[in-house]
Formats: structure tokens, sequence, C-alpha cells
């Protein structure tokens, strides 16, 4: 005779584990645009977004256990672009930066969301692609039409993978991490007068290069067929707070006052404000862009 037990029948055939790190973490983000006092059109684009999968179970006849009653995953990515070229020029230049990065993520079947060791590689191999496109498509339109000729785009982009971090670079906008306090740049000015500094000629304070801050040696489209793209990925840790932002902030307001305006601030929509204000009271003389996100990590999420 054959016996069966309620314990043997209900016990899962297959481990339907999940642990959605990424949508426990709670991430408060806001964004910030400005013309400036002196520009009479923003070229300065940015694009807040959620990358979701999820999974939620309306009916099923397997046992409980057997699958989920509900799976997330939760990505945040977030974009600055500050495009150049003249007259209209530099705003088409930073929209389609945006756009087309976005059109060529959609086309991808397979997101990836999680950061782990399985992925990093490609998580970094697509995102250096995906911004050479783009920067090859700024290049052939400037070549198709006349009156865009020699536009481009920064680019700097995040993108969170729970407690993971990516960072996308191109140009001169800038990323930065508050962490306990202490203001980190997270990226590298691709310009003239970065290299310089580089090479030992001058300190970061010299006023000789005040002509080259902005001479760019690395940019989405211009004249630039190959453009080196800047990938990062960073762990992050409870009470982080991201901040990317165009150079019209950083001109503007020194990494000192960006790091304690961080810091007081209550919330990323408070830290935006102040920082554009503070741009705008140091002259305004370029479009300001600032996202700002904030993230506070669960035991879960933690551990």
């Amino acid at each position: 005779m054959t016996e069966s037990s309620s314990a043997s029948t209900h016990k899962p055939l297959v481990e339907a584990r999940h642990h959605p790190f990424s949508s426990l973490v709670h991430v408060d983000i806001s964004a910030l645009t400005h013309t400036g006092h002196r520009r009479e059109n923003n070229e300065d684009q940015f694009f807040v977004a959620k990358v979701t999968r999820a999974l939620e179970t309306l009916m099923t006849s397997l046992s409980p256990g057997d699958v989920p009653d509900r799976a997330d995953e939760l990505n945040y990515l977030m974009v600055v672009a500050d495009g150049m070229g003249g007259h209209a020029a530099g705003e088409v230049a930073s929209r389609m930066t945006i756009s087309a990065l976005v059109a060529l993520a959609l086309q991808i079947p397979d997101w990836i969301l999680r950061a782990d060791a399985a992925h990093a590689h490609e998580i970094e191999r697509r995102a250096r692609e995906a911004v050479q496109q783009v920067g090859s498509m700024l290049v052939e339109r400037g070549r198709q039409d006349a009156s865009l000729r020699g536009m481009g785009s920064t680019l700097t982009a995040a993108r969170s993978y729970g407690r993971e971090l990516l960072i996308v670079h191109v140009g001169d906008s800038r990323a930065y991490l508050l962490r306990a306090g202490q203001l980190q740049r997270l990226t590298r000015d691709h310009t003239y007068a970065q290299m310089m500094i580089d090479a030992g000629m001058c300190s970061q304070d010299d006023p000789t290069l005040s002509g080259v801050r902005h001479m760019l040696t690395n940019v989405l489209g211009g004249a630039i067929e190959e453009v080196e793209v800047d990938v990062d990925l960073l762990g992050m840790e409870d009470g982080d707070r991201l901040l990317l932002c165009s150079d019209g902030l950083t001109d503007s307001v020194d990494d000192e006052t960006i790091g304690g305006t961080l810091q007081r601030a209550l919330s990323s929509r408070e830290a935006c404000d102040r920082l554009v204000q503070l741009a705008l009271d140091g002259g305004g003389h370029d479009n300001i862009t600032v996202i700002v996100a904030s993230f506070e990590f669960p035991p879960a999420a933690s551990a």
C-alpha cells in the first residue's frame, strides 16, 4: 500500500525563490533644468525613468510555493545631455542623444536588471556600444542636414541595479556621489583643461585654463567618428545621494558648496532647487540641469 502525506504533496518541486533586491530599495529622485540668465534657449535635456520586470500570479492550480505570488525587479535610469552646435543644433543634439538612446534600449529583447557577476561585463558592453551608436547617428544626421553639421552632445547617465550603480559618461557633464558627508566625483571631464591637469602641466585652479575649460576632447557627434565611452559599475551604500549635472552648475558652483548643499537638503527636490538657484546666483551664464537621487536600502536588500 502506498501512503502519501500532505507535507510531501505541498512541497515545491522547484524552489521558486525570488530575491527582489531592487524593488525593495527606496529611491527619491528629482530633476530640474533652467535656461539661465544669458542663453536664449535651453540646450540641456534630462531623462528619468523606471525600468521594470514584473510577474504577478492571478490564478493557478499549482500548490503554494511552486511559483511566487509576485516577483519584481526595478531599476532607475537617469540621463543628462548638454548639446552644442549653435543656433538650434545644440538643442537638437541633446534631444536626439536621449531619444536615440531610449529607442536603442527598447530594441533589446532581453533586458538585464541585475548587475551580478554573471551579467556585469555584458551590461558594460551594451552601454558602451549603445552610446557609440548614438554618436554615429549624430554625426550622420549632421552630414544629412547642413544646418546641424558639427552638432554634438555630452552624455552622463546612471542606472541603478539594486545595490549596484552603472555610470556612463562622455564629455564634461558630471556625476557625483555624496556618501557619509563626503563628495566624490565619479566622472572625469573630457576636456583639454583636464588633459593638462592630468599631465601635471597646471593645477585645477590655474587661470590659464580658462580658455580651454570647455574645449571637449571627446563628445557625441561633432567631428568625432569614434567616441570613447567611460563605463563604471560601483556598489552603493545606504544613504548615498547621487547628482548628475551639466557644466552650467559646476562652472558657477564649486565642489565644496555642491557637497554641503546635498548634505543639508532634506529631499532630492530641495537639493535640485538649491543647486539651480546657486548657479543662477553665480551668474547663470549657461543652461543648468541637475538630477538628484537619494537611496535607502532596507535590511533585506543589504544582506
